[in-house]
């Protein structure tokens, strides 16, 4: 079992664009979206995973995550998500040794921009990118699940 690290942040501007190293087009949907275990597929360009992740501890959850058949994940999504389809784009920053993903919402919440970055311990130190905002680690608003599933609300 993988344990995942993660802080998550708001993006105060799109300056992140302009040092990407890369970007990546992102479709996906929730299977489950419990609190003991959420259950995700996801698209990534041309390749496909199943994500299993456990209840939040913080910025620490037990993670899960398989490579599937594009078509097998196209016939879930389009089957068996529960809630919205989330379709984003990601970028990826690297600032002072650190990897930082930052994903633009196109649907269903277009113009949300929240940034991540793992970590290998709860309590590493890392720097600040310029364009970081607001911390929301540990805010279920911010959940790709939850918003997922208040779409439309």
């Amino acid at each position: 079992m993988a344990k995942e690290i993660e802080r998550k942040f708001l993006v105060k501007d799109d300056s992140y664009k302009d040092v990407a190293s890369g970007k990546k087009h992102i479709i996906q949907g929730y299977l489950s979206t419990e609190i003991k275990a959420t259950i995700r597929v996801r698209i990534v360009d041309d390749n496909a995973f199943l994500t299993v992740k456990g209840k939040n501890d913080g910025a620490v959850r037990d993670e899960w995550e398989y490579p599937i058949p594009v078509k097998d994940a196209t016939e879930m999504l389009d089957r068996l998500t529960t809630g919205t389809v989330i379709e984003k784009t990601r970028y990826i920053v690297d600032y002072e040794g650190k990897r930082w993903e930052i994903d633009s919402f196109k649907s269903p919440v277009a113009g949300l921009v929240v940034a991540e970055i793992e970590l290998t311990s709860p309590d590493e130190r890392f720097a600040i990118p310029p364009f970081i905002g607001k911390e929301v680690t540990g805010d279920p608003a911010y959940y790709n699940s939850a918003i997922a599933g208040r779409a439309g609300q």
